[in-house]
């Protein structure tokens, strides 16, 4: 391998295609999708995606790998960093986003992605520990912000751990392939800053990380409480993702 990972980007590159054929089935690839990939490394998963899908929009900001993916068919190269990118300005739309993604972008671009009304289906590859928090349930410690705003838009429809043996650099952690399925919209910016704000301190009551995160009044947020049904020493691991729509609403 001719380019070393970069530790900063968070780069471990695919080098083993055993795995492609259970990111195929996770993915549910059709031959008139269009996909998203971030992070594409060397090219081994965007290779096998255009041999198989319309078209892939592979994003990438490390410009050394140019030679590694120049050249493969059907598939757009964008060199920018992934968070920036204007996922709906893209042509042709993509409509499931399939990645390996890097370790140190991995839940932003999870989250930011659930906005996309375009985007129906995720596959990807993430340590081990992000993929629990995806899909937490409450009262656990994996469960937080961005285990409820996945849920609110989504269901898990597969789960594969990967071995550390299918990447160079092998790395330290667990991986896994998590699929989910758009089953609504994104949260609105409302129940977005509630979520963020309630596990913003979360050994505190609900209420307290509410008022630290200068959202509303400690007493507002226990009026909000009770008209939720839920008492003001709740902590936010405690509520369903459901809770905080009704929560959002209650704080208004």
């Amino acid at each position: 391998m001719s380019v070393a990972p970069r530790k900063e980007l968070g780069q471990h590159f695919l080098v083993d295609e055993n795995i492609l054929r259970v990111i195929a089935r996770l993915a549910e690839l059709e031959p008139d999708d269009v996909v998203l990939e971030v992070g594409p490394g060397l090219g081994v998963l965007t290779r096998f995606l255009a041999a198989r899908v319309a078209h892939v929009h592979a994003v990438e900001v490390d410009r050394r790998l140019e030679e590694h993916l120049a050249g493969i068919r059907r598939t757009s190269l964008h060199w920018v960093d992934a968070l920036a990118l204007d996922v709906s300005a893209l042509d042709p739309p993509p409509v499931k986003l399939v990645a390996n993604l890097p370790y140190n972008v991995a839940t932003p671009i999870v989250a930011e992605s659930l906005e996309l009304d375009q985007l129906g289906l995720w596959c990807v590859m993430v340590q081990r520990e992000v993929a629990d928090r995806f899909f937490a349930v409450p009262s656990t410690k994996a469960y937080g912000a961005v285990s409820v705003l996945v849920q609110l838009a989504a269901e898990r429809t597969g789960f594969h751990p990967v071995s550390r043996d299918v990447f160079r650099p092998r790395p330290r952690v667990d991986s896994a392939l998590v699929a989910f399925r758009r089953v609504a919209s994104a949260a609105s910016p409302d129940v977005k800053r509630t979520v963020e704000a309630s596990f913003g301190h979360r050994r505190k009551t609900l209420a307290n990380a509410l008022a630290l995160a200068g959202l509303a009044s400690r007493e507002r947020s226990v009026a909000a409480l009770a008209t939720i049904g839920r008492a003001p020493s709740v902590r936010a691991e405690a509520l369903e993702p459901a809770e905080f729509v009704a929560l959002a609403k209650a704080l208004q």
